[in-house]
């Protein structure tokens, strides 16, 4: 069996980081998606699709996203049944958010190190890992091999 959901669209509402009673954190959100393809003469369809966060995916998403920020996200798809307050029966669907990335292109973040208009601060960027690519530049031209010609290659 698979259940995986990918999506990527933009966040209705602020994220807002709420806490169960057990303290495990929890953040309920909407992402708007535009549909791929549009009926001729008439204007792009975007669904609405609820998602919920969980734990360190949903502190994640409260400190560094906002209204109106682009992200993309994988889960899965969860249908649920609850009594409202009047007694009638109510099902939802929603994606339970396993990971969240953020999406969009770099040059959007401002010069102050907000990301577009939304005010979001990034996280700092990873330490620069070493350039492995950088030891073959030094390379001699006798530190190399010619290799024969062969008129039988395949391409």
């Amino acid at each position: 069996m698979l259940n995986k959901v990918v999506l990527m669209g933009r966040l209705v509402a602020e994220p807002e980081l709420k806490t169960t009673g057990s303290g495990i954190s929890v953040c309920s959100f909407t992402v708007a998606v535009d549909r791929n393809y549009v009926k001729q003469g008439a204007e792009r369809q975007t669904d609405f699709i609820n998602v919920v966060a969980w734990r360190q995916t949903a502190e994640f998403l409260c400190r560094y996203f906002a209204k109106g920020q682009l992200i993309a996200l994988d889960g899965s798809l969860q249908s649920r049944t609850y009594q409202d307050r009047d007694g009638n029966n109510r099902s939802v669907t929603e994606v339970i958010a396993d990971n969240v990335y953020f999406t969009g292109d770099r040059r959007e973040r401002s010069s102050n190190g907000s990301y577009g208009n939304y005010g979001v601060p990034t996280p700092q960027d990873p330490p620069a890992q070493q350039n492995t690519a950088s030891a073959y530049t030094s390379g001699m031209p006798e530190d190399f091999e010619e290799l024969p010609s062969d008129d039988d290659l395949p391409f």
